[in-house]
């Protein structure tokens, strides 16, 4: 039980109690009957006043951690693509530098090859 319900129905055995130990007139009864509720609405309205500015808080909270968390997101998705960019662009120069060297060493090898032929067919001859 919340301590709000415990106040209300504490101060609502009081005050039966007191109103029917009390030796007033009926009229008086009633309006301290009346007094009594119009004090008990202004607590209950005040308190739920207090819940309803707490909810708008959390809610204001939550909504501000909400969008932290998207533009976390964002900037490392950001991050991630530029560095996906750059390991693309690293990569296919990377390639481009393989396919020249492969070049290179084909045309080496050819080269070696048509001397070591051209060696071998002096030496048969």
């Amino acid at each position: 039980m919340s301590k709000v319900v415990k106040l209300l129905a504490v101060a609502a055995v009081g005050f039966a109690a007191g109103i029917l130990l009390a030796p007033k007139s009926g009229a008086a009864t009633r309006r301290d009957i009346k007094n009594k509720l119009f004090e008990t609405k202004g607590y209950a309205d005040e308190k739920a006043q207090q819940v309803k500015d707490a909810a708008y808080e959390a809610a204001d909270t939550l909504r501000e951690s909400a969008m932290n968390l998207r533009d976390e997101a964002m900037g490392m998705m950001d991050s991630t693509r530029t560095s996906a960019e750059r390991v693309a662009r690293e990569a296919d120069a990377l390639k481009e530098e393989v396919k020249a060297r492969g070049t290179r060493a084909t045309a080496e090898a050819k080269s070696t090859a048509a001397r070591v032929k051209k060696d071998a067919e002096k030496r048969l001859r």
